[in-house]
């Protein structure tokens, strides 16, 4: 049994290591309790209602943990299930949102970019969050299918890899694209190869810092922080049993996870 003040997050595979890493920069004393759902990846092809049953699954293992709260680290999970998550655990859920908010603020050309799965760009999140925030900007949403696999190989410099970001990217930069939003929180483990394409003129958004200052505020307000005088413990959790290897690869130091039988 983990200690009671863990924090739970959790991925359709190991994308939410990215959140992960702002999250432990940010709150150093927290216990983080991490599952990769990698037998089930990627969700962005699947369909709302079996998405959703992996997300509630998940959640119930986290909440036999005792976790203090729970972050849905995947923009399809959230899309599918942040709701029912909310309604079903008497503890904060932060969920996952594609950047589109501060990438129109920030856009000159008033063009903007968003790199998601299928899952995600298909949602009604995600149409709701246009229709809020993207008025008065062209929104052009690329759906990346097969991407995400690619990034759970863990071979970051594939072939496979820039020829799959190269065809996603370049009818964006051909529309004039000024900021890009990674929808996918997959992405940002390949953000050097996606600036390599885009050119250093093109503002890359990634929500992840955003995330952990949410978790934090969440967190304060209910007086639920960790004593900042200890160091927290990191758990690493997955549906598949050969998934150590990439999650220490993407993580940057050896880790070994438990095999989630759910």
């Amino acid at each position: 049994m983990h200690r009671k003040q863990s924090i739970g997050i959790f991925d359709s595979g190991v994308g939410g290591l990215s959140v992960l890493k702002h999250i432990h920069l940010l709150l150093p004393a927290e216990d983080l309790i991490y599952v990769a759902d990698s037998a089930f990846m990627p969700y962005g092809c699947k369909s709302e209602g079996i998405v959703e049953e992996r997300c509630m699954k998940i959640a119930g293992f986290l909440a036999e943990q005792q976790c203090k709260a729970i972050v849905v680290a995947c923009n399809t999970a959230t899309a599918a299930a942040v709701h029912r998550l909310r309604e079903s655990f008497d503890i904060p859920v932060i969920g996952m949102e594609p950047g589109v908010k501060p990438a129109v603020a920030n856009s000159g050309s008033g063009v903007v970019g968003v790199l998601a799965t299928t899952g995600t760009s298909g949602s009604n999140k995600f149409k709701q969050l246009k229709d809020r925030y993207a008025e008065d900007a062209k929104l052009l949403v690329q759906p990346c299918p097969g991407l995400v696999e690619e990034i759970e190989k863990g071979d970051l410099s594939s072939q496979r890899l820039y020829d799959l970001l190269d065809q996603y990217l370049k009818p964006l930069m051909e529309q004039g694209v000024d900021t890009l939003v990674l929808g996918c929180t997959h992405y940002p483990f390949v953000v050097s190869v996606i600036r390599e394409l885009v050119g250093e003129s093109v503002t890359i958004v990634d929500t992840g810092d955003a995330i952990a200052r949410e978790l934090k505020r969440q967190l304060n307000r209910r007086d639920l922080l960790a004593d900042d005088t200890l160091q927290g413990s990191l758990y690493f959790w997955s549906s598949a049993a050969d998934s150590t290897p990439v999650l220490s690869y993407l993580w940057g130091e050896s880790v070994v996870a438990g095999c989630l039988d759910i």
